[in-house]
């Protein structure tokens, strides 16, 4: 299996592109502001074909180049239907006064030509992959984690955690549509059960593991 990640943007967000090894079809992970030539060199560099582009949520620092992104390589993107709003109107994800200072100027959005919506405990077979959707609300309300196997011995399976769960830490559930007991539930609920072999790609910072978090973290800790 191939993975490449990397930090895109003001807010560093990891974009990642995932595919079953080099010259075949590929999925694309949160494609954040400046991501789009990230994808671009990733994509020539192993001679891929990106076919959907998967949001975890709708936050613009996530979702910026999804329309882009997947208009370039004709692919679906796929979100949650609680965040579905934003990809045409981000702002209603944070404050106006907020993202005109980071990012200034007037933008128009509108969605991908081709846009699927995510359920919970779903199963998605893309590019030859297949990922498991649990839906995670907290951060957002339509925050969404993706799982996959992984082919090493020692570990199972790869989530994409978007911002729910990071290296020592959570999601922020300031913003509009967070809200923090909401956010505990998801990780009693979809982060707790899970094995500790499962590495995490979170959103922001470095990958870590379930086992990990679960020694580590404070916020699992207190649950």
């Amino acid at each position: 299996m191939l993975i490449a990640g990397f930090p895109a943007g003001p807010w560093g967000t990891n974009c990642y592109v995932a595919a079953t090894g080099p010259g075949s079809e590929c999925v694309v992970i949160d494609p954040g502001k400046d991501a789009a030539a990230g994808v671009a060199e990733v994509v020539r560099e192993h001679r891929l074909k990106p076919v959907a582009v998967l949001v975890t949520h709708g936050h613009v620092d996530h979702m910026w180049c999804v329309a882009p992104v997947a208009g370039t390589y004709d692919a679906t993107a796929w979100v949650h239907p609680s965040d579905r709003h934003l990809l045409s109107d981000p702002m209603a994800g944070m404050s106006r006064e907020t993202t005109a200072m980071l990012l200034g100027g007037d933008y128009t959005w509108a969605e991908p030509d081709d846009v699927q919506e995510l359920s919970d405990n779903q199963v998605l077979e893309l590019a030859g992959l297949s990922f498991v959707v649990d839906h995670t609300p907290g951060h957002t309300e339509g925050s969404v984690t993706f799982r996959t196997p992984y082919d090493q011995a020692e570990i199972s399976e790869v989530m994409f955690s978007g911002d729910l769960l990071f290296a020592g830490s959570i999601g922020r559930t300031d913003l509009p549509g967070g809200d923090h007991p909401t956010m505990l539930r998801s990780l009693a609920q979809k982060v707790l059960p899970l094995s500790d072999d499962i590495v995490v790609l979170p959103g922001h910072g470095e990958q870590t593991s379930i086992g990990r978090e679960r020694v580590t973290n404070p916020y699992l800790q207190d649950l």
